[in-house]
């Protein structure tokens, strides 16, 4: 005799009220530190695109340029590094580049692993174009701040990197 399949009753299949959901005892999302963190990237990130002089240039580009245009040439990988990058997005970050002639790429003869990459005309003139605007993309995430706490927000940032 094989019984009739049970219905799941409604408590299983609705979903439950926010208001019944209980949190950890003094957890508040917005007080956390990734959420801060990520809150402040996202409102650095809309003042450099607002202001850093080229609306196709992202944080991430903006940071491989200025390393090349710094250093001059350097593989692939160390660019990463430097630039604290994973692998993957340093990958992306130097395709868009190219795609827009920006950097170029040669081979090591040693290692055909290896690309070395190096600023093209167009990528030292954009970087001129743009590094002066740096500095005031700083100056304006950071202008909520006293002068004394910049510092120490910029000094902490660093410990925890």
């Amino acid at each position: 005799m094989t019984l009739p399949k049970q219905q799941p009753s409604l408590a299983e299949t609705e979903p439950m009220p926010a208001t019944a959901a209980a949190l950890p005892l003094g957890y508040v999302l917005e007080e956390q530190i990734g959420h801060l963190i990520r809150r402040a990237h996202q409102r650095a990130t809309a003042i450099f695109m607002g202001s850093i002089g080229d609306t196709q240039v992202t944080p991430t580009q903006y940071a491989a340029l200025v390393k090349l245009y710094e250093a001059g040439e350097l593989s692939q990988n160390h660019l990463g590094r430097l630039t604290a990058m994973d692998p993957a997005t340093i990958q992306g970050v130097i395709r868009r580049l190219a795609v827009r002639k920006l950097i170029a790429h040669r081979p090591d003869k040693n290692d055909k692993r290896r690309r070395y990459l190096s600023l093209t005309l167009a990528g030292r003139a954009l970087v001129e174009s743009l590094i002066s605007n740096g500095p005031k993309v700083s100056q304006v995430t950071l202008g909520p701040l006293s002068t004394a706490e910049q510092a120490q927000l910029l000094a902490l940032l660093k410990r925890i990197t």
